[in-house]
């Protein structure tokens, strides 16, 4: 079966969360000036321009390409993070997962929280590099203390499966937490499923039923079938409390 990356959008979003706010400002005359002198900053944000196709210019993933690379060259983790993510898609050149490992891993022992995410994604995956589950929690556990939620998400999995780490339930949910109230659906959908075993947690069938129900809402449709069979556990007035606990839920943790 085929390994299925993160998609492209969720990876530019990781990336992005990064980005400091004079790399989103427009881009000016005297950027373009900086960029063609070298300045690995200015160089960022051409590539961004390119990228995402702004000030009238058309998307250009070729010409990004090469801003990023100017940049990341001279050790611009944020740089090395977008150039590893375009090898890891093909974007502006060919696909190539161990070429998109070494800039995920440059940017990644610089701190910067999206390309750890994505390098524990493609260790998880075997794309680039062997399989290793160990790998990929030492990567996602340091993405997710900087408040990534799908690291912290990923992270929770291991957990709870015991893959390459002790199988911890707790610590599980701890990370579940952390993604769901930041809107992470998947989070909240593996938050439903432990209040409902009692993994982790004291089993809760209301807990279960608002969880599961705010992962649908947020669009996780596989969920749908275990928050029905929880429903069923209920009376109708604890059914009317979940929904209430859901309704509330939600208002704070929609997804992002």
């Amino acid at each position: 079966m085929k390994k299925m990356m993160l998609s492209p959008l969720l990876a530019v979003l990781l990336v992005t969360c990064f980005l400091p706010e004079t790399a989103k400002a427009e881009v000016t005359f005297g950027d373009a000036m900086q960029a063609e002198e070298g300045d690995a900053q200015a160089q960022l944000k051409l590539g961004l321009m390119h990228y995402n196709g702004e000030l009238g210019w058309p998307q250009d993933f070729k010409q990004a390409l090469v801003w990023f690379r100017k940049a990341a060259e001279q050790g611009n983790a944020n740089a090395q993070a977008y150039l590893g993510m375009m090898y890891a898609y093909g974007q502006g050149v060919g696909q190539d997962a161990k070429q998109a490992v070494a800039w995920y891993r440059k940017a990644a022992e610089k701190g910067q929280s999206g390309a750890q995410t994505l390098l524990g994604e493609m260790y998880a995956k075997g794309q680039g590099v062997p399989q290793d589950y160990a790998q990929a929690a030492v990567w996602y556990n340091k993405a997710a203390e900087q408040g990534q939620a799908v690291a912290q998400t990923k992270l929770g999995l291991l957990l709870f499966e015991g893959k390459s780490v002790p199988q911890d339930y707790q610590k599980a949910v701890f990370w579940f937490r952390k993604g769901a109230e930041q809107g992470n659906a998947e989070a909240q959908a593996m938050l439903g499923l432990t209040y409902f075993l009692g993994n982790g947690v004291p089993q809760n069938y209301q807990q279960a039923y608002a969880w599961l129900a705010i992962a649908v809402a947020n669009g996780r449709d596989d969920a749908s079938n275990l928050r029905d069979i929880v429903a069923r556990k209920l009376t109708q007035g604890e059914l009317s409390k979940a929904q209430s606990i859901a309704t509330s839920y939600f208002e704070q943790h929609q997804s992002k």
